[in-house]
């Protein structure tokens, strides 16, 4: 693979832990972040600190404010380092359902606009380079909540004599015919292009539709973040709302690094238009009662929480990615955490940032 590589969103979760990853393999990394997130979620969700985190550490890092709607500045990036890109991570996006509806133009010009940007940039500057997108399960709609589910005492699970039942829900589910969010609207134009930049351009493109996504970098926040937020919440005393399902709405969980080295394997064989569902899977996830019990757990507090039983608009009952695709592709794969090293990993990570009180 060429040398330099280029991260869109590099300072959030994914786009650092893509950046840590490969520069340490020796590649040039050139990220791309103006902390949008502060102005999504506020100044506590602001991704400077890892920023400068980046900057410190990673020598072979280099950081470029730009917001990636910008043509001219994206452009101007990619020429520079024209002939030597071997790989393109794009992270960057408008995070939330709940923060799109209520400013559905910045939503979908950051999130689908500032998509066909970097595409364009690519196809002109780095047309051989791989392109990955962090897509999402949203694009799938609330067709999910359409299964046939079943509650227990904890949470909601999909009937056994079902055929996601052993491995989760797999890439032959209709993106068409459901309620998206305006977020899951905006995420399934810019997935659509991504495919159709790689079948009409002959470019090696792959979205990686993620269900939850995290790890000790995320700056979690009330409307994005969920287990981040949740034990943060947890070991501080914050309040947290639990929203609709009576809290048994399930979600996989990928650690970053899992991903990220996803991506990696990518990177090494890459393939044209390639759609995958990427998560925990099976042996990595968890409703939101079992999330809340493992955080009080790990912490040794009780979490100050409260309920509402109005569900977000187009959330999921119960999400299990099937990454058989994936891994059929890519044998190399070898995730390493599950929910338990997750929240252990957040809560260590963090304990000092978030001023925790013992």
């Amino acid at each position: 693979m060429k040398e330099v590589v280029i991260i869109t969103g590099s300072a959030g979760l994914i786009g650092s832990e893509a950046a840590r990853f490969f520069s340490e393999l020796g590649h040039k990394v050139v990220g791309v972040d103006n902390d949008m997130r502060a102005s999504f979620f506020g100044k506590e969700a602001s991704t400077a600190w890892n920023r400068e985190l980046l900057c410190q550490t990673l020598k072979t890092y280099t950081h470029e404010n730009a917001d990636i709607r910008d043509e001219a500045s994206i452009n101007a990036i990619f020429k520079r380092y024209a002939g030597k890109i071997g790989l393109i991570i794009h992270t960057a996006a408008q995070p939330s359902h709940d923060w799109a509806a209520n400013d559905p133009i910045t939503d979908f010009t950051v999130n689908a606009n500032g998509t066909l940007v970097m595409l364009e940039a690519a196809r002109k500057y780095a047309i051989d380079a791989s392109f990955i997108f962090t897509s999402t399960n949203k694009v799938y709609g609330d067709l999910p909540n359409s299964l046939p589910l079943v509650e227990t005492e904890t949470r909601w699970e999909i009937s056994e004599d079902h055929a996601f039942f052993d491995h989760g829900i797999d890439e032959t589910m209709s993106i068409d015919q459901s309620t998206h969010s305006v977020f899951g609207a905006s995420k399934v134009a810019a997935d659509v292009m991504v495919q159709e930049y790689g079948r009409y351009f002959d470019m090696k493109t792959a979205c990686f539709r993620g269900g939850c996504l995290t790890g000790p970098a995320h700056s979690g926040a009330p409307l994005h973040g969920f287990l981040a937020y949740l034990m943060k919440c947890t070991a501080t005393g914050m309040p947290y709302t639990v929203l609709g399902y009576k809290g048994k709405q399930v979600r996989d969980n990928i650690h970053s690094h899992d991903l990220v080295s996803a991506f990696w394997e990518f990177a090494k064989k890459p393939r044209s238009a390639e759609v995958y569902n990427i998560g925990g899977g099976r042996r990595s996830n968890c409703s939101m009662l079992e999330a809340i019990q493992g955080c009080e757990e790990i912490s040794d507090r009780k979490l100050n929480q409260t309920y509402e039983e109005t569900n977000r608009t187009g959330d999921h009952i119960w999400w299990i990615s099937d990454t058989r695709r994936f891994e059929e592709h890519y044998p190399d794969w070898n995730p390493q955490f599950g929910i338990s090293e997750i929240l252990e990993e957040i809560y260590a990570a963090n304990t000092e940032r978030w001023h925790v009180i013992g």
